[in-house]
């Protein structure tokens, strides 16, 4: 009887392992892994795709990429903060605010403060920022306004008054 209950135990643990390495293959193949705004990328080299590098010069390409509902782009652009929102502290703490474009569109902005400085907004205050753009009905949000320190995902940065916070 002894040597039953032993088995399965193991049994289940292995069942458990076999599911758990399915789905980071899964996770890795499709290169990311969400947990709300948050994307992690994949180790490179693992098959994982990068986000698609593109240059905003002005609202027209965010404008495309909303009306495309398309996400894991990285921009840059610049607006006028429209709200300081308080900081999300769960995980990561992110700095937030609302970022209007000259088109009007908005744009949650979600600046990791654990890996960079605070920006010292207010509203009214005219930016400019490099980050990941993530489709949203609201008009989308932009992260990965910072660097990588572990050099795996193309920096981010804001720049306010002169001064660049990566």
């Amino acid at each position: 009887m002894r040597a039953r209950s032993r088995r399965l135990p193991r049994r289940a643990l292995v069942l458990a392992l076999v599911g758990l390495a399915y789905l980071a293959a899964q996770w890795i193949q499709e290169g990311k892994v969400r947990i709300g705004d948050l994307v992690l990328w994949a180790p490179a080299g693992s098959g994982a795709s990068a986000p698609s590098a593109v240059e905003a010069a002005g609202p027209g390409e965010i404008e495309q990429l909303f009306a495309e509902r398309r996400s894991d782009v990285v921009v840059r652009a610049g607006g006028v903060v429209q709200r300081v929102l308080g900081d999300d502290n769960e995980g990561s703490r992110h700095q937030r605010f609302i970022m209007e474009l000259a088109s009007g569109r908005t744009l949650l902005v979600a600046h990791n403060i654990d890996l960079a400085p605070r920006v010292p907004l207010r509203r009214g205050d005219r930016v400019e920022i490099q980050g990941e753009y993530e489709w949203n009905e609201r008009g989308g949000v932009l992260h990965w306004t910072h660097h990588d320190p572990q050099g795996r995902h193309e920096g981010g940065w804001i720049r306010h008054e002169g001064e660049v916070y990566e």
